[in-house]
């Protein structure tokens, strides 16, 4: 708590981050995964920092920034990749004064493991930040965890280890879940599904139109600002980087980060402990 009422300090005057609405694709491999994430925000936003490595507690983490410091994806050195989405269904928000929900990527990439995630995430102040849905992608044992706060309850999902997509949007999020649904099925009918450029093609898109309901998101106040691609193999992890909207942006930034031993051990033994519930799959 201490760590994340200490960051709170230096976020910008009136500024608390509030992590953006936005479209995430996860690719299975054998060893390792691919995830591309695009992040929809206010036109007049101010634009955020590269991906950079930083000490995440114990470890190394490669993620980009807000001026404040807090994230909306990275992953670590151990190969464990995090991601946090909105929960617009969700209609209840902090009454006063809300913290940061961009610290809680940035706390949660000091874990390698399912169970570490879980005990950083029980010591935050949750009761002081907005609904949210955060991704866990553990490498180690082919595990996808969605963490769900509702300003309740932090409620733990459990996905399949297959590619699958989720989608948050503040605009007529129902509207924009059904018109990226059906551009994400559609795409996976491609001889090129799971690729690299396939991923790239599908976070450019403009299906059915261009404009709020497709996956590279255009409205007069707002857009898709960056696209972010995370690789993890056994060995290394790369993050691109494209600020501006991915139809358009020729800059690109691309850090690699080593992974310290491989991937870590798989923590089966933890697992029976953290209680989630049974698989879900297809699209969130």
């Amino acid at each position: 708590m201490a760590l994340l009422c200490a960051a709170c300090r230096h976020l910008p005057a009136g500024g608390l981050i509030k992590p953006a609405m936005c479209t995430v694709t996860f690719i299975a491999r054998k060893n390792g995964f691919a995830l591309g994430m695009n992040r929809d925000e206010k036109r007049a936003r101010t634009a955020a920092r590269p991906p950079a490595i930083e000490p995440a507690g114990g470890r190394r983490a490669l993620f980009p920034s807000e001026p404040g410091g807090g994230t909306w994806i990275g992953v670590n050195d151990a190969g464990v990749c995090f991601a946090l989405i909105n929960w617009y269904a969700i209609k209840a928000r902090v009454a006063s004064q809300p913290v940061s929900r961009g610290e809680v990527v940035r706390l949660a990439l000091s874990a390698d493991a399912i169970f570490e995630a879980v005990k950083i995430l029980g010591e935050l102040p949750l009761k002081d930040v907005n609904p949210f849905r955060l991704l866990g992608f553990f490498p180690a044992n082919r595990q996808i965890v969605e963490w769900r706060w509702n300003l309740e309850k932090l409620a733990p999902l459990r996905h399949r280890w297959e590619t699958r997509t989720w989608i948050s949007s503040g605009f007529d999020e129902p509207g924009a879940q059904q018109s990226r649904t059906r551009a994400f099925a559609a795409s996976l009918r491609q001889r090129s599904a799971g690729d690299l450029a396939w991923l790239r093609r599908l976070h450019r898109s403009h299906e059915p139109a261009r404009g709020p309901y497709s996956i590279c998101m255009h409205r007069d106040d707002a857009a898709t600002v960056s696209y972010s691609e995370v690789i993890v193999s056994s060995r290394e992890a790369k993050m691109r980087y494209h600020p501006g909207t991915p139809c358009q942006s020729s800059k690109c930034f691309d850090r690699s980060l080593g992974l310290e031993t491989g991937f870590a051990k798989a923590d089966l033994a933890c697992q029976s402990a953290v209680g989630l519930p049974l698989w879900q799959h297809g699209i969130s």
